[in-house]
């Protein structure tokens, strides 16, 4: 059984090429450390994933360049074929003439229409008719794109900075701490750990082992959970000093599957640890503060996720 599952994660689907030192497979973020190359732009062009995956800081900021932006177009445009298109405009300079393009453009491509100017003529019709189709069409991938981000089912979890090397029994264990950061409730929660580190200088190749868990699954998650893995005589760390996890270029990758209850869906989180964010001889503080909060309610102190006390290892 243990072969079979040592042959299971042979390579992970991340291939057995050794990178170069301190390259990792897996960001703290859960993406993949992978970039393609030699690909047209075409094959290679994602926009929808592109714009609901990206932080709502930058998605919010492209919005709101694309809407100035189509509203400059189109102002222009109407300035081309003559301001006498736009029968109740008052400006006399190119200055003035542009801002008043420019807001009967922002009216007409969120279909407002005042009214205080109008397109006159066939040349100022037909821009204006572009424009209505291009802001509906426009407004409803804004609108679907919104509901995306907002419906999509992602699991938001923090980890702590480090991993840890602590006495564990009578043995010492490798382990890493995770809280779920919003108040949706995950239930169900499943977690593998597998460990990915040098066999051979030579070749520069990589060995990816599946760490047993001292628990590889919890029916609820409303608090914080220390995963940990005892370095006993079953483990590949067993014997392994911080001078030979460091030389093989070892990194812990996580991969978390849940059931969200907020979004009745099954959600994925993933992230890792690199040698070098290894605590050897630590041990993680209480999370959980004394007593309970005035109304009653557990607290946990979520800015000492990743505090920890040094001890000795057994």
């Amino acid at each position: 059984m243990a072969k079979k599952k040592e042959q299971e994660f042979a390579d992970l689907g991340l291939g057995t090429k050794a990178q170069d030192k301190n390259a990792r497979f897996i960001n703290r973020d859960g993406s993949f450390n992978i970039t393609r190359e030699g690909l047209g732009f075409w094959e290679s062009l994602s926009i929808y994933h592109t714009l609901i995956t990206m932080r709502w800081s930058k998605f919010i900021m492209y919005v709101l360049l694309f809407y100035v932006v189509a509203n400059i177009i189109f102002a222009l445009l109407y300035m081309g074929v003559d301001m006498e298109g736009l029968a109740g405009h008052k400006g006399e300079s190119f200055t003035e003439h542009f801002w008043e393009a420019f807001f009967f453009s922002a009216q007409t491509i969120t279909t407002v229409g005042y009214g205080y100017i109008h397109p006159s003529g066939i040349a100022a019709n037909t821009i204006a008719a572009i424009e209505s189709m291009t802001g509906l069409l426009g407004f409803a991938l804004a609108t679907g794109l919104l509901y995306g981000k907002f419906s999509r089912p992602k699991a938001s979890l923090v980890y702590s900075k480090n991993l840890l090397i602590a006495p564990y029994r009578d043995i010492n264990g490798l382990m890493f701490r995770m809280a779920n950061a919003r108040k949706s409730q995950l239930i169900e929660v499943e977690v593998q750990v597998v460990l990915s580190w040098i066999n051979d200088h030579e070749k520069k190749t990589r060995d990816f082992k599946a760490l047993k868990l001292e628990r590889e699954k919890i029916n609820f998650f409303p608090t914080s959970w220390t995963i940990v893995h005892p370095i006993d005589e079953d483990s590949p760390m067993h014997g392994i000093t911080q001078a030979e996890f460091d030389a093989r270029d070892a990194e812990i990758l996580i991969i978390l599957k849940a059931f969200d209850d907020s979004f009745s869906q099954t959600v994925f989180a993933r992230s890792s640890y690199k040698h070098h964010e290894a605590v050897w001889g630590a041990k993680f503080v209480p999370l959980v503060k004394d007593g309970v909060s005035k109304s009653g309610e557990i607290v946990m102190e979520m800015h000492r996720l990743s505090e920890y006390n040094t001890v000795g290892l057994n």
